[in-house]
């Protein structure tokens, strides 16, 4: 029986009001299965329940629907904020669902005397000059190295500017004017600052003007090495013209264009970024839940949950055949131009320049699109490979452990998770394990979270194991189908008995590099003791090979990063007297803990806050 007759939705929608707000539609379990936002509540929700020519899609929603719960708000805007944020929060199954929780990369000029040129993620700080965003860090750090190329702007560190006695190979091969040793003058420096903001904001005319009559006069004046340096950074800027393949006529254009492309169930949008007249990179999305929605609700989504938590330029350009966005397009305008502080333009005009852009970004999404479909077409081989050699038709969700550490120190476990024919990186988590003081008796390790013996793998899979799927038990988390070990026998035994404590009933599998320890030579071991090895050109192991190779990748990368904060912090953090506010002077003034682990007790006094009792019990610590 469908639970769409147990559900009577009559009083409920006999009680909504004409009013805009936000409805979401629950399950008899109580998850959340769709989020909508409606200007007048009850004529939305309410055709639903009418309408006969809903997709089999809402059809199968709205047959699961047990409860209905709604939220009035002010106005539509306000309604499609709280979709938003909810939509994002919740995931509900029925949704269109863009994920891209990674903050957008910037270009910062920062407001020292002499400015550093920087790579940023994050919160822009008014202290300093942004440019971006940039649509991935290649297009922000190819822009770097460009501008290096040309105006030689320092990119180190404060604590290792302040504390230069001579160039460094920046300034050797040309990449960098030293003004760390004054070997620029402040004016100089600045001239070369104004140049490459004017650059970033696409003037490039403007550049090359200021550079020309520079070099004329350098030559005039009989200054000719100066004349060959300015004649080396137009060829520079003259290199970086020809690698744009956009640039608006009027030079100060910021535009984002946005394109859809649509195969089967598969859709792309594809983000094309415009700054300053110059075509920064495209970012392609490939939503979920996206099969039987239209070309409007798709994008208007993707406007939605995009950029009412990102920075947005004053014009969103759009294909004409999809920008009416459900005559929505006016409310998300207006709600856009609140956040942004500025005005914010949705345009479905496409000539001139706006025309050849919207031709690039479609072009991207067909390619991209394409790329994908060939992607996800070896990885459905790659599965069903798998499916039959394990013996498990309906085998959708991997999850892999991996342990990584150095001789016992910084252990850190790892859990990636492949599903729906990729790895699912938000879904991955790091586990670090501590481990029993040298002074602990042996066997008082705790798969609890408490400390283990350092280098005992067994006692970490162990800890992971169970911190991981101790959730499932009481109702938590996803069921995998399928976890795989990497290790041996050993670390496979740990396994079962995990799940024998947890009653749990998962399959498992332990990955085991082989004898010669070469790719392709892996053996699968199982819980019976059996050890089987497929052919190096199996697809089936191909899959394997990736989730495990991930895993490890995932373990290494946390271990490396915790191991690394352990040996440069813990020297300091363990001298008495010696906080937060002195250990960062102390590293500030001396550029490193090598560098003040060299100084003397002389040296270390003259760093604020450090007395001379206080100098000579760090040079004592760092000495022993």
């Amino acid at each position: 029986m469908l639970e769409t007759e147990k559900f009577d939705s009559r009083p409920i929608l006999d009680s909504l009001p004409l009013l805009p707000g936000v409805y979401r539609y629950y399950d008899k379990r109580g998850a959340v299965l769709y989020v909508g936002k409606a200007n007048q509540l009850k004529k939305r929700v309410s055709s639903y329940f009418q309408k006969s020519n809903i997709s089999p899609r809402i059809r199968l929603m709205v047959s699961h629907i047990a409860r209905i719960e709604t939220t009035v708000t002010r106005s539509e805007a306000e309604a499609l904020l709280l979709e938003n944020n909810l939509i994002k929060s919740l995931k509900p199954r029925y949704n269109i669902l863009f994920r891209d929780d990674k903050s957008y990369p910037y270009i910062v000029l920062t407001g020292e005397a002499f400015p550093r040129l920087t790579y940023y993620r994050g919160t822009p700080n008014r202290q300093h000059q942004y440019f971006g965003p940039y649509p991935n860090s290649y297009a922000a750090k190819e822009s770097i190295q460009l501008l290096q190329r040309i105006f030689r702007i320092r990119t180190c560190e404060d604590s290792v500017y302040h504390n230069r006695t001579r160039p460094c190979l920046l300034h050797q091969i040309n990449r960098c004017t030293a003004p760390c040793v004054n070997l620029i003058s402040a004016e100089d420096y600045q001239t070369d600052i104004r140049c490459a903001v004017l650059l970033l904001q696409g003037k490039h005319q403007e550049v090359e003007r200021t550079l020309r009559l520079a070099m004329e006069k350098a030559a005039e004046e009989q200054h000719y090495e100066q004349a060959a340096v300015l004649r080396d950074q137009l060829r520079a800027l003259h290199t970086v013209q020809q690698k744009q393949f956009v640039e608006s006529t009027g030079g100060t254009t910021d535009a984002d264009i946005i394109a859809l492309a649509v195969q089967g169930d598969l859709v792309c949008v594809n983000l094309a970024m415009v700054r300053g007249g110059r075509h920064l990179g495209d970012k392609s999305f490939f939503p979920e839940h996206a099969e039987d929605w239209s070309a409007n609700e798709i994008v208007q989504a993707f406007i939605a949950q995009h950029y009412l938590s990102r920075a947005v330029p004053p014009l969103l350009v759009l294909a004409g055949d999809y920008g009416k966005l459900n005559d929505g397009r006016e409310t998300l305008a207006q709600l856009l131009s609140e956040q942004a502080g500025h005005p914010v333009k949705i345009s479905t005009a496409t000539a001139g320049e706006r025309r050849q852009w919207l031709e690039m970004a479609q072009r991207n999404a067909d390619l991209a699109l394409q790329q994908r479909i060939m992607q996800q077409g070896g990885q459905q081989l790659r599965l069903d490979k798998l499916r039959v050699w394990l013996d498990m038709p309906d085998l959708q969700r991997i999850e892999c452990f991996d342990i990584s550490h150095t001789m016992g120190e910084a252990t850190v476990a790892s859990c990636v998770v492949y599903e729906n024919l990729d790895m699912r990186s938000a879904q991955y988590r790091r586990y670090n394990i501590p481990v029993l003081s040298p002074l602990a008796k042996p066997g008082t390790d705790s798969v609890e979270g408490g400390g283990i013996t350092p280098g005992d793998d067994y006692a970490a899979m162990r800890q992971a194991l169970m911190r991981r799927y101790r959730r499932l038990k009481s109702g938590e988390g996803v069921r995998p189908d399928l976890v795989l070990i990497d290790g041996g026998l050993g670390q496979l035994h740990v396994a079962m008995q995990v799940m024998q404590a947890l009653e749990l009933d998962l399959t498992l599998v332990g990955v085991a590099k082989g004898v010669e320890r070469k790719a392709g030579m892996e053996q699968l071991i199982f819980p019976d003791g059996a050890a089987r090895q497929l052919s190096a050109d199996d697809p089936a192991l191909h899959l394997i090979q990736q989730i495990r190779d991930e895993a490890h990748r995932f373990a290494i990368t946390g271990h490396r990063a915790r191991r690394g904060k352990a040996r440069t912090t813990s020297s300091l953090e363990a001298i008495a007297g010696v906080g937060d506010k002195r250990r960062r002077s102390l590293l500030t003034h001396f550029g490193g803990l090598r560098e003040v682990a060299q100084a003397s007790v002389g040296q270390l006094c003259q760093v604020e806050g450090i007395s001379k009792s206080l100098a000579e019990a760090i040079h004592q610590q760092l000495h022993r």
